[in-house]
C-alpha cells in the first residue's frame, strides 16, 4: 500500500490507531506523553493568536472560531480567556477533531465554557468565523517518494519476507516532487496531497473569515533542498524521537514537516488571499509578545522564550494566513513576511 494509507491507518483507524485511543500523548511540563506542543509549554501562544483572532473577526465580520486537531485543549483555554479579555465577542467555537480519546480530555478542559463551545466530526458544506489550527498539517498523511539510481520510485509498505513485519517496497511512478532536485544522488522526500486538498476543501467552503496554521516546515526550496536527502518523516515517543515508522504501529506518533509553499498555493487555487507567511517567533512578537512577557513572573518568561529562541520553535515553526475576500493587513505579518519565499 502507498505510504499515505498506511500512516493514516496508523494514525486514525479507529481503536487502533495512534491518535484514536492514545489521549495522553500530550504532556505539560516534557517529563511524561509522547511530546509537548505550544499550548502545553506556555500560553503565549494562545494569548498571542487570540490577538489576531480578535483582529480577523472584525475585519471579517465573523463571531466564530473554528479549531481543528485541538490536542488537550490548552489551545482553546487559552484564546476563549484572551477573546473575553479583549471584549471579543464569540458566539461559538468548534472544535473538529478525529480522536474519541483526545475528545473526552477537551470536553473536560473545556468544562467552563461549556455554554459555547460544540464538537462536531467533520467540515460543514459552508462555514463562517475564523479557523485556526496548531500542528494539524504535519499529522496529514504524506505520500513518499524516493530516487534511487536516478529513478524515481514510489516508496510504499508491503510485509517482510516472512510475513509476519511490515517492509518497504518500492514501485514505478509518474508522481514527482514539485519542483526539480539537482544532482543524481540517492534521494528521499514527500509530497502532500492530503494536506493541500484540505486546505482546498476549507477554502472553497469559507464563505467569510481567515484562516491561521502553525506548523513546523518549509518553502519548497527549502523542503526540496538537494542535500535534504532523507525526508521528513519522524516518530515520537517518550519525548524521544525515531525514524522508523514500519516498528510499534499505533504506539507512537508519525508526522512530516510541512510544504508551505504546497499550502500557498493550494489556498490561491480557490480564491483565498494570502495575509502572510513568517516564523512563529515573529509572528509571537507582532502580536505582542514582548508586552505579555513583561508581565510574567521568571519562570514563565523562561519556558515562553522556547516559542520564541531561533534553535527550538521560533524559527522552525511556521505562520500562515489567508482570508476569503479582499487581504487586509493583518498583524501577525507586520515585521518579518517571507510571503516572497513561497
Amino acid at each position: 500500500m502507498g505510504f499515505d494509507r498506511y500512516m493514516e491507518m496508523a494514525l486514525y483507524t479507529p481503536a487502533l490507531g495512534y491518535y484514536a485511543r492514545n489521549a495522553d500523548m500530550l504532556s505539560a511540563t516534557g517529563q511524561s506523553g509522547d511530546f509537548v506542543t505550544a499550548p502545553e509549554l506556555s500560553p503565549l501562544l494562545g494569548w498571542a493568536l487570540a490577538r489576531q483572532v480578535a483582529q480577523a473577526l472584525t475585519a471579517t465580520g465573523t463571531r466564530e472560531v473554528w479549531e481543528f486537531g485541538a490536542g488537550s485543549g490548552a489551545l482553546a483555554v487559552q484564546l476563549l480567556r484572551t477573546l473575553d479579555e479583549l471584549g471579543t465577542t464569540v458566539v461559538r467555537y468548534t472544535i473538529v477533531d478525529l480522536s474519541p480519546a483526545l475528545r473526552q480530555r477537551q470536553q473536560a478542559t473545556l468544562a467552563a465554557y461549556a455554554d459555547r463551545v460544540r464538537w462536531v466530526d467533520a467540515l460543514p458544506n459552508t462555514l463562517r468565523g475564523v479557523i485556526v489550527g496548531n500542528e494539524v498539517l504535519d499529522a496529514m498523511p504524506v505520500r513518499l517518494l524516493a530516487r534511487c539510481n536516478g529513478q524515481w520510485q514510489e516508496r510504499g509498505v508491503g510485509l517482510d519476507a516472512n510475513g509476519a513485519g511490515f517492509a518497504w517496497a518500492d514501485r514505478p511512478t509518474l508522481l514527482r516532487p514539485p519542483i526539480p532536485i539537482d544532482g543524481g544522488h540517492d534521494y528521499l522526500t514527500e509530497v502532500h496531497p492530503q494536506a493541500q486538498a484540505w486546505v482546498r476543501t476549507v477554502g472553497e467552503r469559507l464563505e467569510a473569515g481567515a484562516l491561521f496554521l502553525i506548523d513546523y516546515g518549509f518553502p519548497q526550496s527549502e523542503y526540496y533542498h538537494p542535500q535534504r536527502s532523507t525526508g521528513t518523516v519522524a516518530c515520537h515517543r517518550a519525548q524521544r524521537v525515531d525514524f522508523d515508522p514500519l516498528q510499534d504501529v499505533g504506539d507512537k506518533d508519525l508526522s512530516a514537516h510541512v510544504d508551505f509553499s504546497g499550502i500557498a498555493e493550494a489556498a490561491t487555487d480557490v480564491g483565498l488571499e494570502l495575509l502572510g507567511y513568517c516564523s512563529q517567533a515573529h509572528f509571537l512578537l507582532n502580536c505582542g509578545a514582548a508586552q505579555w512577557l513583561e508581565r510574567c513572573d521568571r519562570a514563565a518568561r523562561i519556558r515562553a522564550q522556547t516559542l520564541l529562541w531561533e534553535h527550538e520553535m521560533g524559527e522552525l515553526f511556521k505562520v500562515i494566513g489567508c482570508t476569503q475576500g479582499p487581504a487586509w493587513e493583518a498583524m501577525g505579518f507586520a515585521q518579518g513576511d517571507r510571503t516572497g519565499m513561497l
